[in-house]
This record gives structure tokens, C-alpha cells and sequence, in this order.
């Protein structure tokens, strides 16, 4: 991955996209109208034949000022374009329509992110997340995901269970193929691994260890699949250096986990893991790291979810470069017997053990 070596635009190009930039919160509430209005979905269903103004207008029920405004401002962005006075969809346009991770991606800026982010300059500032008060007074955003508005609180899983839905089934015969049968699930929130691992094969038990909002989420989940039987619980703050963590596992397991922390916090997570496990204990590490991506899209997505971390999770972490989340592992006492990259849309799998 050497996306980001060369300056490749022309004076033009580059000029152009300092303007989407300037303009970038009217694209983007403007782009979401679009999409929710209707508007686009009218346009996309006359095929090749387009609509006038007039016809979508009669389509959305908006009005003729309105539905201007939004399609001239379509054109601009390049969701739409004109001929003989009628609107056809763009690619562009499709894929803001039908893309599902460009629609997890928009509804996560917006409900989650839009207006904490205003607050970014004042978070960078002191390494606190001071957006987070757009949405509720808690020291980071995990104290509150269980508090969180319905409609916001939907936002955020489904942006977190996006990318974590395609890469299990494709990381579990990385995870249990030495048999590993008893394991820590450290930060298991609403427990999708633990779902997916007791269904891999009917001996894995598994151990959540979470926030109290979270365990709860998790208990009420297991007991309607009815696996209370294989799965048990641990309710635990992480970032408090004297909890140390249980002993007597196979191996512990952290999927979009560690990236919610700094690098001395991941450190100081892996040393607590360290002393839990025995010599022939392993820790797997699921994350999505930017420099992995086999796709600019794809470390471009990471890069500004970062920005998120920052205004308002918790104001210190973000998605990691690998280069920089490695050297926390091997600071813990571990070394990486398996780096697997390309795992589902974006993730990469680290198999740990203590160094030899």
C-alpha cells in the first residue's frame, strides 16, 4: 500500500477539490436529502429518459424552490446531471442510493458524529472527546452507548457491526483451528463474537468482558438464543489499571477493540493479558488497520473514522496504522506468529503469544 506518496492532481483538479472541501458540510446535508427525500430514487426509476423539474416535483411533493436548489447543488457535487432539461442519476448517485457502506458511513457521520465534530479543534487541543456532550455527559461515548437516542444508538451498531459481520465468518477457522475451546472475549459488546463462535462448534464457551451497559445488551441477546449455558459474563472498566484480568482461558479474543484506546492504554491492556494467559496462551487481535488496505477507498474510510475517536469517543484513539499498533504489542511482552491481512472488507488478524 503506497497510496500516499505523490501529489498527483493537476492545479484544476486540486483547486476543485479545496472547494468540495470548503463546501463539504453543504455536500454532505445536501447529498442526504437527496437520498431521503426521494428525490434521487425518482430520478434513478425513469432509467435513461430522466424527469423535468416539473415531474419531480410532482414525485417528492416538495417545492419547485426547494427541489431547484437541491438538484442544482446535485449537479455540482456530481450525483446528478441535465440534459434537454432532464435529470439523470450518476454512478455516484447510484452508489450513495444502493451502496450499503456508504449508507452505514452517511448515517454514522450524521447521527452519531455531525454535530460533535464541530467541537473537533477544542478536542485536539486538550485529548478529550468534547463533542461528546452533543450527545450526552459521560467520560467517553462507551459509558453511554446503551443510553444513546433509538435512532442514534442504531447508527452506531450498525456502522460497528458492519465491518465486524463480514470478517467473522471468515476469521473463526483462524481462531479455532488449535483447538482452542474456552475464551475471553474482551469488549464483546453486544456479543456478535460470541454468537458467532458458540454457532462455529457446539464446545467453545465464552466469557464476555465489558461495561455494565454492554453486558446487559449481551445478557438479554444470549438468553433469547438461549446460550446462557456456554456463555458467561464479567463486568469490568478496562482502562482501570488494578482490574486485572481472569485467568484460566485458551486464549482471549479483542475485535474492534483496541483501537478504542491510546497507544500507553493498549499497551497497558496487553500487559494485564500477558499475565492472564500461560505459556501456551494466545491473544487474537481483530482491527482494521489503514496502511493493510488493498484499497485507497478503503484506508480513506478509516483514516477520517479516526476523526470520530477524536471529537467524540474518547479523545485519545483512532484507527491505527499498523506500524504504530505493533510496536504496543510487542511492548506488552508478545510477539505476532500470524499477521493475516484482507480479512473481510477491511481487517486484519494478529495471533499473539508471549515472546520466546
Amino acid at each position: 500500500m503506497n497510496f500516499y506518496s505523490k501529489d498527483t492532481k493537476t492545479a484544476l483538479e486540486a483547486q476543485r477539490l479545496a472547494q468540495f472541501i470548503a463546501f463539504g458540510p453543504v455536500v454532505f446535508q445536501v447529498a442526504k436529502v437527496l437520498r431521503d427525500s426521494g428525490i434521487l430514487k425518482a430520478i434513478e426509476d425513469s432509467g435513461t429518459k430522466g424527469l423535468t423539474i416539473e415531474e419531480v416535483i410532482e414525485k417528492v411533493q416538495l417545492s419547485r424552490y426547494g427541489v431547484r436548489i437541491l438538484l442544482e447543488s446535485g449537479l455540482g457535487i456530481g450525483l446528478v446531471v441535465i440534459n434537454d432539461n432532464r435529470y439523470t442519476i450518476t454512478k455516484t448517485g447510484y452508489f450513495l442510493l444502493h451502496d450499503a457502506l456508504t449508507k452505514v458511513n452517511m448515517d454514522f457521520v450524521h447521527d452519531v458524529c455531525y454535530k460533535g465534530l464541530f467541537a473537533l479543534d477544542k478536542s485536539i487541543e486538550s485529548g478529550k472527546p468534547e463533542g461528546l456532550k452533543e450527545l450526552g455527559n459521560w467520560p467517553t461515548i462507551y459509558e453511554g452507548l446503551s443510553q444513546l437516542p433509538p435512532h442514534i444508538q442504531k447508527s452506531w451498531f450498525a456502522f460497528d457491526h458492519y465491518f465486524s459481520d463480514g470478517a467473522f465468518p471468515a476469521v473463526l477457522k483462524h481462531v479455532y483451528k488449535d483447538g482452542i475451546k474456552n475464551i475471553l472475549d474482551i469488549g464483546g459488546n453486544t456479543g456478535k463474537w460470541t454468537i458467532a463462535s458458540t454457532g462455529y462448534s457446539p464446545d467453545i464457551k465464552v466469557t464476555i468482558m465489558d461495561l455494565p451497559g454492554q453486558l446487559n445488551m449481551a445478557k438479554a441477546k444470549m438468553e433469547q438464543l438461549g446460550l446462557t449455558d456456554r456463555v458467561s459474563f464479567i463486568q469490568a472498566n478496562i482502562l482501570d489499571e488494578n482490574q486485572q484480568f481472569p485467568k484460566g482461558f485458551d486464549a482471549i479474543w479483542m475485535s474492534q477493540f483496541l483501537d478504542c484506546f491510546s497507544e500507553e492504554e493498549i499497551t497497558s491492556i496487553l500487559k494485564r493479558c500477558y499475565e492472564a494467559l500461560d505459556e501456551n496462551g494466545f491473544v487474537f487481535i481483530l482491527e482494521a488497520f489503514w496502511d493493510t488496505q488493498r484499497f485507497e477507498t478503503a484506508a480513506f474510510c478509516l483514516q477520517q473514522t479516526s476523526v470520530y475517536f477524536t471529537a467524540l469517543a474518547n479523545g485519545n484513539s483512532q484507527m491505527y496504522d499498523s506500524r504504530v499498533f505493533i510496536p504496543c504489542v510487542e511492548a506488552a511482552g508478545f510477539e505476532i506468529v500470524e499477521q493475516t491481512d484482507g480479512i473481510g472488507l477491511s481487517h486484519t488478524l494478529l495471533k499473539c503469544r508471549k515472546k520466546r
